[in-house]
């Protein structure tokens, strides 16, 4: 089926979330009519036309984050039903709490917006024979990994196999691989042609993407974040545990994959609209005549902690802290030291 044009303009569509169930990709699609969740699809990849399943509609936007807002929430705000506070109902001690939890459980209903410009549309509905053919090249994949690493171990090529794909759309096989260094990898790809007479596709991959098309279970005991939910692998770097002051051990905060955790970038951005707001480690305060230094500022309890001699220290509240202007120093509300040293 020729596949629909992408550039349709000001045209009113529902647009979705796909997922490829082979290689872990996931992007937004747009089509004409009502899809749910599990519904097989043939869309455009970056590979060519392949199999993708709906896993549901494109989040729409609602409330916007406020920059320094601390009154944050998790995607569901209830722990138990609409019923907990009304007299006379008790709630079974064994059941989840999820069971009664009015919030999460809602299906969201697809809602048709417009959508312009340059978007890419879901070529077709899947038919039961290209879901047949895709059960088929799943079976054959197993044998194509074995005749590969078997056509790398004879050539000496120091390349690690991870996965292959054969493509629904057209007679073409792709396969996944890590390595150290470039590899030459052209009479590899000659081998494979003339034993699968079709075309041949290596694609060098890193090892976080290596984690993100495998999956597995990370340290925190849930799925990997780069298989479950992530769709760019963002950079993450040693300063975004240092400022959540987080261990440095780098075996704390690396994952199976051997590099540092995506979950340190989750919550970075809040952390440095916090201290944005506070004087830096190290600064000093003048309290009764005495300078007092700050060596900690806690972002969860909203507190800095002041050290000065003789081991005393000193535990402030951020909102009684300020910056003077006029003077260019950092200064605690007097009415505050009052009462804390008069108590």
């Amino acid at each position: 089926m020729k596949q629909k044009s992408v550039a349709r303009d000001d045209e009113w569509a529902y647009v979705y979330v796909i997922k490829n169930p082979s290689y872990n990709d996931i992007c937004l699609c747009a089509w004409d009519s009502v899809l749910y969740a599990g519904t097989p699809v043939v869309y455009e990849t970056r590979f060519g036309l392949d199999l993708g399943v709906v896993v549901g509609p494109a989040p729409v936007p609602g409330s916007h984050y406020t920059p320094g807002c601390s009154d944050v929430h998790g995607a569901c705000l209830h722990f138990g039903g609409e019923k907990d506070d009304e007299p006379g109902y008790a709630a079974d001690e064994n059941a989840h709490q999820c069971d009664s939890c009015f919030c999460c459980q809602i299906t969201k209903e697809p809602e048709r917006i417009r959508v312009d410009g340059s978007v890419t549309w879901i070529d077709h509905l899947a038919t039961p024979s290209e879901m047949a053919r895709y059960s088929e090249n799943e079976a054959k994949e197993e044998e194509a990994l074995r005749i590969c690493r078997e056509k790398i171990k004879n050539r000496g090529l120091g390349m690690k196999l991870v996965t292959t794909h054969f493509l629904l759309g057209e007679p073409k096989v792709i396969f996944f691989f890590t390595a150290d260094e470039r590899v030459d990898f052209r009479d590899l790809v000659k081998d494979l042609v003339a034993v699968f007479r079709m075309r041949i596709e290596l694609r060098q991959i890193g090892v976080r993407d290596e984690s993100r098309f495998l999956g597995g279970l990370s340290v925190c005991g849930r799925d990997y974040c780069c298989h479950l939910m992530t769709r760019e692998m963002d950079p993450v770097t040693i300063k975004m545990a240092k400022e959540q002051n987080l261990s440095l051990n780098s075996m704390k905060i690396s994952g199976p994959c051997g590099r540092l955790l995506c979950c340190l970038a989750y919550e970075y951005d809040y952390y440095m609209e916090e201290k944005a707001g506070c004087p830096p480690e190290g600064t000093r305060i003048k309290i009764d005549h005495e300078l007092w230094r700050v060596s900690e500022i806690n972002i969860l309890s909203r507190k800095l902690t002041l050290s000065a001699s003789e081991g005393r220290t000193l535990s402030i509240p951020f909102e009684e802290v300020s910056y003077n202007d006029e003077t260019g120093y950092w200064v605690i509300d007097e009415d505050y030291l009052e009462e804390l040293f008069s108590s």
